[in-house]
């Protein structure tokens, strides 16, 4: 950005708004500026995600704070001519008021925003992701200099190792441990790589750090291979993330035009280089070894562990894997020291954790909050509850290997232990709001089909018990469940836990498990009372009318597919049972709540 314009628009062009039309945005921005003759006084920049998906196009205006959502080419000349021209910001197009005694609301009094704590998103929305001289500008290869040139790589690996940082892909090993083993592996070529396969259902944290700040995660690895003894890097991003990796290539180019890149970097004899690998498109693929298998052009599947990658990784060689949110951390602790990191957090589970906050939630987004928060405060004052006036119910963590925590536990603070007390994990940063039109065994069935489709199929348990589990939870939710089918499942899940190679099929009973741990209730009533508490399993359901309140207005009948609906105009209708469908269709369009689901 340009210190010489008197305002800056930060339009976000992460994938979230760009789906929406903030491309378009921008360039009306652009176009309506220039015709005002205000492109020497207003600047208008293309930033990364700014955390607020869904109320994209978002734009910031700076200095002052005003924030806009919800934009479209349509409010571009009022929007202009208002608030650059004649200094009325427009309020009509602003997120909504808040309790602060304002007249204008700020982004930073919005109840999404107030509690975060950003550190591996320090610079979302705030610079472009595309010109490194923003990064620069904001503290960048600070970190980086200050390694290759006062430090040497055991000092590196014992700053990590101080700040308590661990790693944000999943399991939480500590970053400095990996680091060191690797090191001390012999060897003169290395590699370090960055797993940015994230294949969870809803989440993109990755995916926005990459868009939004690629510097921070080139930076991380370069100090990473350093401390290693690296000259090699490999960044694995999934092939559907094409704005991520452009970004990245664009920022890789720059780097080495730099210097920053490449051979003797600031002069220290310490050469490193990067290249981008597209994934191979399967959830597994997240996994360390199936990740290498498909860099070096094999089928995607996990192999048996030891030796471990640290020890011979791709073709043979050491190599240190982490996640892109683990390599973006690593610039700013070193900048700002362990001791600085490791002061947020709570005593085993150091720093920040960033969510895509999504499902039955007020406002979704994207969320990094401090380690040690608890559920309540994400869900109610970052997430601003539950709309539509329904009860919370559950979260869900972890992605499709996570488990389900009920809403009597939302004091459970978010850090490794304690989400692992609960049957769940913490997982690469999933989290998924549920309220009470949520039905939890159609939720496990849900994720457990997803996992199951996903097994690469190397492990028997893997690949037969999930289809076996995914058998029993569609018969529970189709109304043909029997009570042996309960100790069932926990057999094959404890069969399945024990048995698998790796990650996906260990912890792929996690939703199951835990949905029996504390909902046990529902999956009784789908067997015992053939009734699905929260009205969504279809076969479990009956419509009838309530005569008391049915006007015989027709509009039931009309929408019923089937036909199964009859009385005349002004006259009490009837469901006929054996030709309803269970659609649904009659109950959404009744106006009078006449129609009962059952």
């Amino acid at each position: 950005m340009d210190i010489n314009f008197r305002s800056h628009l930060l339009v976000c062009t992460g994938t979230g708004c760009v789906s929406n039309g903030a491309f378009e945005v921008k360039k009306a921005l652009e176009d309506e500026l220039k015709k005002h003759h205000l492109e020497h006084e207003i600047q208008v920049v293309g930033t990364g995600c700014n955390g607020f998906c869904e109320r994209g196009p978002v734009m910031l205006v700076q200095p002052e704070g005003v924030f806009y959502q919800q934009l479209s080419v349509e409010d571009v000349p009022r929007l202009v001519e208002e608030h650059f021209l004649k200094g009325r910001p427009v309020e009509e197009l602003m997120y909504s008021p808040t309790e602060r005694d304002a007249s204008i609301p700020l982004m930073r009094d919005i109840g999404f925003f107030k509690d975060q704590v950003l550190v591996a998103l320090r610079n979302r929305g705030s610079i472009d992701p595309e010109v490194i001289d923003d990064y620069i500008a904001h503290d960048g290869y600070i970190a980086l200099e200050k390694v290759l040139t006062s430090m040497s790589p055991e000092e590196v690996i014992a700053e990590i190792k101080e700040s308590g940082l661990r790693g944000r892909g999943g399991a939480g090993f500590p970053t400095g441990l990996k680091w060191g083993f690797c090191r001390r592996s012999p060897g003169t070529i290395k590699y370090v790589v960055c797993n940015g396969d994230e294949g969870d259902p809803g989440a993109f944290m990755d995916r926005s750090i990459l868009e939004a700040d690629p510097h921070s995660v080139l930076e991380g690895m370069t100090i990473g291979a350093y401390a290693i003894g690296a000259e090699h890097g490999i960044l694995y991003v999934r092939d559907e993330y094409p704005l991520a990796i452009h970004r990245l290539e664009v920022a890789i180019d720059q780097a080495r035009g730099y210097g920053l890149l490449g051979e003797d970097i600031f002069g220290s004899g310490c050469n490193f280089d990067v290249r981008v690998v597209r994934g191979g498109g399967a959830f597994v693929c997240g996994e360390e070894t199936a990740l290498m298998a498909s860099i070096e052009g094999k089928a995607g599947r996990p192999r048996f562990r030891p030796p471990f990658p640290a020890e011979k990784g791709i073709w043979g060689k050491p190599t240190n894997i982490n996640n892109v949110e683990t390599w973006a951390n690593v610039p700013v602790i070193i900048h700002r020291g362990a001791d600085w990191f490791a002061s947020l957090g709570t005593e085993t589970s150091k720093g920040t954790k960033i969510f895509s906050l999504v499902g039955k939630i007020t406002n979704s987004g994207l969320v990094e909050v401090p380690m040690g928060i608890s559920i309540k405060k994400i869900v109610f004052d970052i997430g601003g509850g539950v709309p539509d006036g329904k009860e919370f119910k559950a979260v869900q963590i972890g992605g499709p290997s996570g488990g389900c925590i009920p809403a009597h536990m939302k004091d459970t603070i978010i850090d490794y232990e304690s989400l692992a007390k609960t049957g769940a994990i913490m997982g690469s940063g999933g989290l998924v709001v549920m309220d009470e039109t949520t039905c939890m065994v159609d939720v496990a069935r849900y994720f457990l089909e997803f996992t199951q489709s996903e097994s690469c199929g190397k492990c028997t348990f893997c690949r037969i018990g999930t289809k076996r589990m995914m058998e029993i939870l569609t018969r529970i939710c189709e109304g043909k469940g029997v009570p042996e089918d309960i100790p069932l499942l926990e057999d094959l899940a404890e069969r399945i836990c024990d048995t698998s190679l790796c990650a996906l099929g260990q912890t792929a009973p996690n939703p199951v498990l835990t949905t029996l741990r504390f909902f046990r209730n529902e999956y009784e009533a789908h067997i015992h009372d053939k009734r699905c508490p929260a009205h969504v399993c279809r076969a479990l359901l009956t419509y009838s009318i309530d005569p008391e309140k049915c006007t015989g207005c027709t509009l039931c009948a009309r929408k019923c597919p089937v036909d199964a609906i009859a009385g005349d105009r002004k006259e009490v209708h009837v469901i006929d049972q054996e030709l309803c469908t269970r659609c649904g269709e009659c109950y959404m369009a009744c106006r009078f709540d006449a129609v009962i689901r059952e």
